[in-house]
C-alpha cells in the first residue's frame, strides 16, 4: 500500500510539473506588461550653472564735482600728495586734511582735491598773479594818503611864501591856476600807479631776508622747463642751512627726482626746498630758524654731490638768485 502510495504522489507531482511547463510555453498565456510612457532623458551639461553675482555701485572718484574749479587739482598718473603739495605751495599734510584723506598713499587718478585752505575764496588765489604781489587785492591807500599829505606841506609851504614877499604871492598864483587846467590833470592822472607799485612790493610775504642755503658755487641756473631751481655745487656732508626762517612741512625720500629732500614753509606765499641730501638733520612739523642746519649735503638721487635748491611762489617756481643776496 505505501509503494502504491508513493508511486501516486510522483506521478501526480509529475502531472502538475508537466501542465506548469506546458503552461508557460503556451503562446496564449503571455506575463502581463506594464506600459509605461517613455520620459525622454535630457543630457547633462557639463557647463556649470551661472552664479548670479550682486552689483556693487561704483563710488565716485573724491571731489569729481570741484573738476576745473579754481582752487581745485585733478590727480594724474605719478602724482602724491607731496608732489601736489609742492606744486600748490602747501603741506602735503594741509591737503589729506582739507580733502577728508586718511591714507597719503591711497590717492587715485581722477580725484579732485581742494589745494588752497577752505577759509580762502579759491577765486581770488586763482585770479592773482604769480609774479604780483598779494596786496593787489588790498586798499592802496597807504602811499596816495603820504602823498597828500607832502601835497598839503607842499600847499603850506607855499602859502607861507606868498605870506612874506608880494612877489612870492604873484608866483604861486599862476601855478594854482595851472593845476586846474585839463591838461595839467591828464598828465598828473599816472603818477599815482607808482605808489602802488611801491606799496605791492612791501607786502608782509615779500619782506623774508634770504641767506643762501649753502657755500658752494652754482652749478646749474634756473630755468623754468628744465630745472625749477639752481644746483650748488659742494662735498658730501657740507652743511645746508635754512634760507629764511620758516616750519617744516615735509622730510624725507618720498618724492622722486628730489632723495632726501627737505620742505620748508615760510608763510602762505614762499616755500623752499632743499633736495639731494645725504643726511636730514630735521623733522616735519619742526620749527626753524635762518641760517640753522637742517641737512647734509649729497647725492642721494642724483648723479653728483649737489644742493639743488628751489624758492616756490603760492607753488610756482621763481629763480632763487633773484631773491638770494649777491655775494
Amino acid at each position: 500500500m505505501s509503494s502504491i502510495s508513493w508511486r501516486g504522489a510522483w506521478a501526480v507531482a509529475a502531472g502538475v510539473s508537466t501542465v506548469l511547463i506546458v503552461g508557460c510555453a503556451s503562446p496564449t498565456q503571455q506575463a502581463p506588461v506594464e506600459d509605461r510612457a517613455r520620459t525622454p532623458v535630457r543630457p547633462q551639461s557639463t557647463a556649470p550653472a551661472p552664479v548670479a553675482v550682486p552689483e556693487v555701485p561704483v563710488k565716485p572718484l573724491r571731489g569729481i564735482e570741484n573738476a576745473g574749479k579754481p582752487g581745485y587739482y585733478t590727480v594724474r598718473p605719478g602724482d602724491t600728495l607731496i608732489r601736489i603739495g609742492l606744486e600748490n605751495g602747501q603741506s602735503w599734510k594741509d591737503l589729506a586734511r582739507w580733502n577728508g584723506i586718511d591714507n597719503a598713499n591711497l590717492i587715485e587718478v581722477g580725484e579732485v582735491v581742494r589745494v588752497v585752505p577752505p577759509n580762502v575764496d579759491p577765486t581770488a588765489v586763482a585770479s592773482r598773479p604769480v609774479n604780483s604781489s598779494r596786496v593787489e587785492s588790498r586798499p592802496l591807500d597807504a602811499k596816495p594818503a603820504a602823498s597828500a599829505s607832502a601835497a598839503a606841506s607842499g600847499a603850506s609851504a607855499s602859502s607861507s611864501a606868498s605870506a612874506s614877499s608880494p612877489a612870492g604871492a604873484a608866483s604861486t598864483a599862476a601855478p594854482v591856476t595851472a593845476a586846474a587846467t585839463p591838461s595839467d590833470t591828464a598828465s598828473a592822472a599816472p603818477t599815482p600807479a607808482a605808489p602802488a607799485r611801491e606799496t605791492a612790493a612791501k607786502d608782509p610775504d615779500d619782506n623774508i631776508n634770504w641767506i643762501w642755503p649753502a657755500g658752494g658755487s652754482v652749478s646749474s641756473a634756473f630755468d623754468d622747463s628744465r630745472n625749477k631751481g639752481i644746483s650748488i655745487s659742494g662735498k658730501a656732508g657740507d652743511p645746508v642751512v635754512a634760507a629764511a626762517d620758516g616750519r617744516v612741512v615735509y622730510a624725507g625720500s618720498g618724492l622722486r627726482g628730489y632723495g632726501n629732500l627737505v620742505i620748508v614753509k615760510h608763510n602762505n606765499t614762499y616755500l623752499t626746498a632743499y633736495a639731494h641730501n645725504q643726511t636730514l638733520l630735521v623733522k616735519e612739523d619742526q620749527v626753524v630758524k635762518r641760517g640753522q642746519r637742517i641737512a647734509e649735503m649729497g647725492s642721494s638721487d642724483a648723479s653728483r654731490v649737489q644742493l639743488h635748491f628751489e624758492i616756490r611762489k603760492q607753488g610756482k617756481p621763481i629763480d632763487p638768485t633773484r631773491l638770494l643776496p649777491p655775494r
